[in-house]
């Protein structure tokens, strides 16, 4: 042994009481997933994301690119575009993009400032089967704007 001392020894074990005591040296717990969200309906997730609040018919505003039949429903691409400038006093602060049949159907919310210019959106989701998606715009003064179309998910090529 290396010069280990009496009072090395009782250094090491006071610092291990005191880790012991402060709860730090316990086992972590297992990770678990976020359970909000799951399993509701469309409606009960507007609802929980919107409150009541109206939401109306956005087709003259928003520009939706997805593909109307998508062979592969683990890979579909959506398109968001909004024409209008964002300035700092009328700008889209979030899109949400809702698959209404997916289990979760919150898909996606991305979040935007004025300063990004022009509101667009580009990203691949996942649809479980044929349903209709639809992106919904919350301006800055907390109006909501909606547009929905239908996608239709093919399995093996074949319509359905």
């Amino acid at each position: 042994m290396a010069n280990v001392t009496r009072r090395t020894i009782l250094r090491v074990l006071g610092a291990a009481g005191a880790a012991a005591a402060s709860g730090s040296l316990t086992l972590p717990l297992p990770a678990a997933a976020q359970q909000l969200g799951q399993q509701e309906s469309v409606q009960d997730g507007l609802k929980r994301v919107f409150g009541g609040r109206p939401i109306k018919d956005g087709s003259g505003l928003i520009k939706l690119d997805v593909p109307f039949i998508a062979e592969n429903g683990a890979v579909v691409p959506v398109g968001v575009e909004l024409g209008a400038v964002q300035t700092a006093t009328d700008y889209v602060k979030s899109i949400y993009i809702v698959a209404d049949k997916n289990r979760i159907p919150l898909v996606t919310r991305v979040t935007l400032a004025p300063e990004a210019g022009q509101a667009a959106v580009g990203a691949n989701i996942r649809l479980g089967e044929s349903t209709d998606l639809r992106v919904i715009v919350e301006k800055n003064d907390g109006s909501l704007w909606q547009v929905k179309r239908e996608v239709k998910v093919t399995v093996g090529g074949c319509g359905g």
